[in-house]
């Protein structure tokens, strides 16, 4: 069967759907082991690119810089998400309230202070993942 016309609308909405669901397992993860779980980025890039294949969308450079956006997405929400979490609880904060009341200089520097080389390898290789998988 050939592939479907082109629909950005449903493709998007997918991505970005998918994004914020492994992010939030990613946390959840984080949080249950007490560890960053970095792997999860290589995670997220087969869930980008399996969701726009799933999409319909055509192969080529488009769908891979759509897979390597929706995994860089991931990997930012999931990473600033599991910041706010570790200051919400030394805090007695929920998640949620954390994560509303972090600054974005505040989660940053913690984000660079959480990941050492080991982990910005495995965000590297879910970016290239993403992109070889993507196209």
């Amino acid at each position: 069967m050939p592939p479907s016309p082109l629909r950005p609308a449903p493709a998007f909405a997918l991505v970005l759907a998918g994004s914020l669901g492994i992010a939030a397992a990613w946390v959840l993860l984080s949080q249950a082991t007490g560890r960053q779980c970095s792997w999860m980025a290589v995670a997220a890039a087969l869930d980008a690119a399996l969701l726009l294949r799933m999409a319909g969308q055509r192969p080529g450079p488009r769908r891979a810089l759509l897979a390597v956006l929706a995994t860089l997405l991931a990997i930012a929400l999931a990473n600033g998400a599991i910041a706010a979490t570790e200051v919400g609880r030394m805090l007695g904060l929920t998640p949620w309230r954390s994560i509303a009341r972090l600054g974005a200089g505040h989660a940053w520097l913690l984000v660079q202070l959480a990941n050492d080389a080991i982990d910005l390898a495995w965000l590297g290789a879910g970016v290239v993942v993403a992109a070889v998988l993507g196209r």
